[in-house]
């Protein structure tokens, strides 16, 4: 210390010129958070891998929802109106890099799925051609346009909607940093009663926030450091909440110091001797906790990291800065209060001192009672709707709210499958195995409807399954047994016309008449075994036999009715009107041949198709057979061209959810969902093809994984670092325990407090995912610094025992972690009006747990324990 002070003005000058060089020459750290992708999941993220997919398959369009709702049901001139809207849209398609515009006038099934019911609100997708970045630009070019009469226009979309959560985010930073300044400023007057003192912090804090921004915003430029809109939020709350906390603990001791009649630079030696080294471990706690984030896999959360970069810039000014406003102002530091001015014990603390030290099992008791009834109606409940962050009157919300009423969300915002193969997929077997599988996707309860190619508007294509193929058949074949009665019924006729002829006809025709009759009555006796052959078994193929059989036999009698017509004929003219007769029998004959012969051909296509049918191995258990008719629909070509790739190796399927899609009810649905697509392409044709998803809902249930696993990743490896810390400095075992313990006690408390405000009582689904993983890093990281304070005291004053030390520690540091808490509670809490919904939670919760760690876990919990442990601590020592 001796040298920094001896050198203190240069170091002084190095630090402001270092300060504002990289002020001036790093890049603006806001405008890189808002380049980058701030919710981006890792790439082998199922949502990340379907967005490459359908990038490199060249169908990784981003889609802006244009939302018409009309103040009258839909007329010509609002129709008119809309389309001209699409139009300029559409001319203005290279500008704002448009690839496609829907209109949903095109066709009937479009319009019923994009105008509503009432026909008051009206859907105009628009695809775009590139990055998120793009569509928000064109989205933003779409709001310039004029919006027709008799109608608002409102443009939504997830681009549209995450452009508009960094926005407000950025404005809450701007909210947060002003409130803090102010806040801490008017704290440190209350707190030190000096009009000099406050501006010491405020000055080493701003040195280290410029400093530390840079520094970020550098290694984000040159490495790819992790950083978001939260990166700038968070260093501005740690930096000056902490910052602000050691500079106190500095000059409280300091003074101190000199009320003890210490000089100058005795007193700045014993005040870093002592205080300054406490800085230096809760310096290190803080950095190794938030040091810890960098194991998250999450890039949101990785962000956070920069903080510890802020920690580390902040120890370097605290060692460095201060001094040289303490050697520099001395005694004027404090002015207008006196160098010789007592620092007072804490009545406050040496009362709840005096109750946790000797009094401890009562102690536990009043912290039970205030902590349980939180942690006991506490249920963990998060969202993952991200809307919410931005629900006062945004237009990407406002649209989203408005189709919400008119369709249902899952329209709008719907699950996106995305199947992807080497082969080709547009094939009979992988055709089958899609319907198949969007058959038992729609059974889910949570599912609305099902697009894909085999159903593009939703509507089940009956004729693909099976049972509606053969009642096609079973038609059929009832319609040949009919077509055979009606042969027999005509044969009949035949037989009783020639046995009238050949009673009237005598000579040599009648013996051709009596084998034409002797014919036709066997032929009839087997047509009818024939027709019910078929009633009974079905079986086209025998019937198709034997039908020939017949055919030859009919063949045989015709003949024998043209023999005896001509014998007829030769011998006698009288005769003529029985020839004419025999005429219409012999053509009554061909009548039955042709009649047989169109039998047959039905049946031998029956035949046909029932052995296709049982020569294709994909319709066992699917129930779905694909005829190559079907192919070739113009039904089912516009599903091709709507949901398969252009090359064929791929394909999309929507699922409309019946739950709004940003909710964790979808989410869950949406896990129920891959494990029905997982059981059903198992033994198909796509089984080895790779399945993926997308959309709000896919993306969400990644979200609720990674966010989960980091969580518990993070608390694991914050908890070993910071016990590590807490050993090395307390070295004890013990007293690392009830201080993490007693962190986490606050934690949950905290968390349960603000889910009492925000879900209990506002009426929100959950808090949001980002809190818990934030409000933990921040509670338990900071919180730990009040340990640190109070128990590196404590290892000062441990001469005098376990009680006495405990108490002597608590009245000297009582007001230094009080006065910590007010400020660093204070930082956070200016994020409350920053009207960005975690951030609000996140102050909240951290509020909350600072004050309830401060004045009651602190001071009544730990030292109870501790104190109920004397003698396993007197062991230690």
């Amino acid at each position: 210390m001796s040298t920094i002070l001896r050198f203190r003005w240069a170091i002084a000058v190095v630090l402001f010129l270092v300060t504002a060089s990289l002020f001036i020459w790093s890049p603006d750290l806001s405008e890189l958070a808002e380049e980058e992708e701030s919710f981006q999941l890792p790439a082998d993220m199922t949502s990340q891998q379907a967005s490459a997919v359908l990038e490199d398959a060249g169908e990784g369009a981003e889609t802006i929802s244009l939302v018409f709702e009309l103040d009258e049901p839909l007329s010509g001139s609002t129709e008119e109106g809309i389309t001209s809207f699409i139009e300029d849209i559409e001319s203005s398609g290279d500008m704002m890099s448009v690839e496609n515009v829907t209109s949903p006038f095109e066709r009937g099934e479009i319009r019923n799925q994009l105008v509503s019911e009432n026909e008051k609100v009206v859907l105009v997708p628009v695809s775009i051609d590139g990055s998120k970045e793009k569509a928000v630009e064109a989205g933003e070019q779409m709001e310039q346009l004029a919006v027709p009469d008799g109608m608002e226009r409102y443009v939504t979309g997830d681009a549209v909607i995450s452009a508009d959560v960094d926005e407000t985010t950025q404005n809450g930073l701007e909210r947060t940093e002003g409130i803090t300044v102010v806040l801490i400023f008017a704290l440190l007057l209350v707190v030190f009663r000096a009009i000099v003192t406050p501006f010491v912090p405020l000055i080493s804090v701003a040195v280290t926030y410029l400093l530390s921004q840079s520094i970020i915003a550098l290694l984000a430029e040159w490495f790819g450091f992790p950083i978001s809109t939260y990166t700038q939020i968070f260093l501005v709350a740690v930096l000056f909440g902490i910052g602000t906390d050691y500079c106190i603990l500095l000059l409280s001791r300091y003074k101190e110091e000199l009320s003890e009649g210490h000089d100058v630079q005795d007193a700045i030696t014993n005040t870093y001797k002592t205080a300054g080294k406490t800085l230096f471990y809760s310096g290190l706690a803080v950095f190794v906790g938030f040091s810890a984030i960098g194991f998250a896999d999450f890039a949101i959360f990785q962000s956070a990291v920069g903080v510890a970069v802020g920690i580390f810039v902040l120890l370097i000014v605290l060692y460095t800065l201060v001094p040289f406003f303490m050697a520099t102002l001395k005694e004027k530091l404090f002015w207008p209060s006196k160098k010789g001015s007592a620092h007072h014990d804490n009545k406050l603390w040496g009362a709840v001192g005096r109750l946790s030290v000797y009094r401890p099992i009562l102690s536990i008791i009043i912290v039970a009672v205030i902590t349980l009834p939180f942690l006991l109606t506490y249920d963990n409940d998060v969202s993952y709707n991200n809307t919410d962050e931005i629900s006062a009157g945004a237009e990407s919300v406002e649209g989203l709210r408005v189709i919400e009423e008119a369709f249902g969300m899952g329209d709008a915002l719907p699950l996106e499958i995305v199947i992807n193969s080497d082969d080709d997929m547009i094939t009979k077997e992988k055709v089958a195995a899609v319907e198949a599988l969007s058959d038992q996707i729609e059974r889910s309860s949570n599912v609305e409807e099902v697009r894909s190619i085999t159903r593009p508007t939703g509507s089940v294509m009956d004729e693909m399954y099976i049972d509606t193929q053969m009642e096609d058949v079973s038609s059929g074949i009832a319609d040949a047994r009919n077509g055979l009665s009606d042969v027999q019924d005509g044969l009949t006729e035949v037989r009783n016309g020639l046995q009238e002829m050949n009673n009237q006809v005598q000579g040599s025709g009648g013996g051709s008449l009596n084998e034409a009759i002797t014919g036709v009555e066997d032929i009839n006796s087997q047509v009818g075994g024939i027709s019910q052959q078929l009633q009974q078994s079905g079986d086209t193929q025998t019937a198709v036999q034997q039908l020939a059989g017949v055919q030859q036999g009919l063949n045989d009698v015709q003949a024998g009715l043209e023999q005896g017509n001509q014998q007829i004929n030769a011998q006698q003219a009288q005769v003529n009107d029985l020839s004419a007769n025999l005429d219409e029998l012999t053509n009554g004959v061909q009548d039955a041949m042709d009649g047989l012969t169109g039998i047959e051909e039905g049946l031998q296509e029956a035949e046909t198709f029932t052995a296709e049918v049982s020569g294709a191995s994909y319709t066992r258990g699917t129930g779905v057979f694909v005829p190559d008719e079907l192919m070739e629909n113009e039904d089912f070509q516009a599903g091709v061209d709507q949901y398969a790739f252009e090359d064929g190796t791929g394909m999309t399927m929507e699922v409309s959810l019946t739950e709004d899609p940003y909710s964790l009810e979808a989410t869950k649905a949406t896990e129920r969902i891959k494990q029905v697509v997982n059981q059903e392409i198992e033994g198909t044709s796509l089984q080895d093809d790779t399945v993926t998803y997308n959309g709000v809902p896919g993306t969400n249930t990644d979200l609720k994984e990674i966010s989960s696993d980091d969580f518990t990743n993070s608390i694991i490896i914050i908890l070993i670092g910071l016990f590590v810390i807490l050993v090395i400095l307390l070295r004890s075992l013990f007293q690392p325990v009830f201080i993490l313990g007693g962190l986490l006690l606050t934690y949950f408390t905290s968390m349960g407090v603000a889910e009492l405000i925000f879900v209990q009582g506002l009426g929100y689904p959950g808090m949001m995912w980002p809190v818990p993983f934030f409000a933990f890093v921040m509670l338990v990281a900071l919180g730990v610094d009040y340990s640190i304070f109070l128990f590196d005291r404590y290892r000062e004053e441990s001469k005098l025992g376990v009680r006495e030390g405990l108490m002597k520690s608590m009245v000297k540091m009582g007001t230094v972690i009080i006065t910590a808490a007010i400020i660093l509670s204070g930082t956070f809490g200016a994020m409350i009006p920053s009207g960005v919904l975690t951030l609000m939670q996140v102050g909240t919760v951290v509020v909350t747990g600072l004050m309830l760690f401060g004045l009651v876990i602190l001071p009544l919990f730990i030292p109870a324990i501790v104190s109920m442990n004397q003698s396993d601590s007197t062991k230690e020592k």
